[in-house]
């Protein structure tokens, strides 16, 4: 394994890592500065800087496969969680019933990230290479942005309509997801040159498009 592909394994392992626990964290309301969000804002907020280093670095049809990755992640973790939820426990284990709480509501929050995930992960890869292609390659820190900033509106109101519709208030969540993810994008920008930086110190294959 060459470096670039030691760099691109790592940035797919953590945009898989992170979107899978996001689902799970989901079930947890946290308040961020007096605004309410899911506890998972955080992890699936990193998952948006690993696909635009990998937009970057690698160009459009390796994002693409990271997105594919991550989807078929969230599938796999789904199932498993229903299996886990059916399986006979032990007679000795007296968790069941929190066991169910979490990872029964769980399987609502995957159904509602597999959606917001698909829809608006592709938009970003999208968005990223049509701003890419509008400015000559240049400017990377506002094709990040542009990019992120529909995306994660897109993102939020699907995910939070079909997790939380009539279960919570969904106005209060979206509004707040989505504040919390673009002050995210906007921090995290240092973090993508910076990366991609790092990355591109070594050969880039002949591949990247």
């Amino acid at each position: 394994m060459n470096t670039n592909d030691h760099y691109y394994t790592i940035c797919l392992s953590l945009f898989v890592g992170c979107i899978t626990i996001s689902s799970i964290l989901a079930n947890k309301i946290i308040s961020i500065m007096g605004i309410f969000v899911p506890a998972g804002v955080i992890a699936y907020s990193v998952t948006f800087i690993a696909s635009d280093v990998i937009s970057e670095v690698w160009g459009k049809e390796r994002a693409r496969t990271a997105v594919l990755g991550g989807f078929i992640a969230l599938i796999g973790v789904f199932v498993l969680i229903q299996i886990s939820l059916i399986w006979p426990k032990a007679p000795f284990w007296n968790n069941d019933d929190a066991f169910s709480t979490i990872l029964g509501s769980t399987s609502r929050i995957i159904i509602a990230s597999l959606t917001a995930y698909l829809i608006s992960q592709m938009h970003d890869v999208w968005a990223f290479h049509f701003w890419k292609n509008k400015t000559n390659s240049r400017h990377l820190w506002l094709r990040n942005n542009l990019s992120t900033v529909v995306s994660q509106f897109l993102d939020s109101f699907i995910f939070v309509t079909i997790a939380f519709y009539g279960v919570m208030p969904i106005w209060p969540l979206i509004y707040g997801q989505w504040i919390i993810k673009c002050l995210i994008a906007v921090l995290d920008t240092p973090i993508v040159y910076g990366c991609v930086l790092m990355i591109q110190k070594k050969p880039v294959p002949a591949y990247q498009s």
